[in-house]
């Protein structure tokens, strides 16, 4: 069986801890093979976010033409899309070349720098929600999106009717560790063990780029899902603490 293709869709992290070289190395990690299309260039380190770069979308159309047209894509993940304008952008090429798609929707950077500019979250939720397989938010990105807290059963339920087909809130930021997967029909809880370490810079990108691993491999999404809980889980245990003065980076490698 040739090797499974990834492509990930997102911003490029300087410090290689989250973005596509996170993605990147989970999909090695999983047995794929990875190709990117980046969307904006980010000054960053394990401290924070010092400047963001977009591309002209543009450029980042004729990346997606490239892979597409050569290497192929059995499974796809977007992760930071930075701005309307490129939203719209993968919306519409995405929308004439249909894969499994995981949308990670990422908004604001662990250090709590701005990733999604205010005006780009309708546009993510009424352009690429429909167009997913999954949309896996952690939970303060989930509530941000429903515009409430709540249980994750209730904002599960509540992003779907948004337009998702299937919704994974992860369960970093809650109380309890669990990811909980509604995909229209079934909750699921999956549990997630938790590690007190100060290793967690790049956990929810390694999440969806393994989860887009998973199904490019033809797992089922309940499946794929219980396999990235456990391989983000994984990660943050053998983080690497030593790497930078900040929140390290996650090591899905070891």
């Amino acid at each position: 069986m040739a090797v499974p293709r990834c492509l990930t869709i997102a911003g490029s992290d300087s410090g290689g801890g989250a973005g596509i070289q996170a993605d990147l190395k989970a999909f090695a990690a999983a047995g794929c093979f990875g190709t990117t299309a980046i969307v904006a260039l980010t000054a960053q380190n394990t401290l924070g976010v010092a400047a963001v770069q977009e591309l002209p979308t543009s450029f980042v159309e004729a990346q997606l033409k490239a892979v597409f047209d050569d290497i192929g894509v059995d499974a796809a993940k977007t992760g930071m899309l930075f701005s309307r304008e490129v939203i719209e952008t993968v919306a519409d090429f995405l929308s004439e070349h249909r894969v499994p798609l995981v949308v990670d929707p990422v908004m604001v950077a662990s250090s709590g720098a701005k990733l999604l500019e205010y005006d780009a979250v309708d546009t993510l939720v009424r352009k690429i929600f429909p167009l997913a397989t999954v949309v896996t938010p952690n939970l303060l990105e989930a509530e941000a999106l429903v515009g409430a807290s709540g249980t994750r059963h209730e904002i599960a339920r509540r992003i779907h009717d948004l337009g998702a087909p299937a919704v994974i809130v992860t369960g970093g930021h809650g109380i309890d560790p669990v990811d909980h997967l509604f995909d229209g029909q079934r909750h699921v809880e999956i549990e997630v063990e938790r590690h007190d370490v100060a290793a967690t810079h790049g956990a929810g990108c390694t999440h969806s780029a393994t989860l887009a691993a998973l199904l490019a491999r033809g797992e089922s999404l309940e499946d794929a899902a219980r396999g990235a809980a456990r391989v983000a889980s994984e990660a943050v245990r053998n983080g690497l603490v030593e790497i930078g003065a900040g929140e390290g980076p996650v090591n899905v490698l070891a």
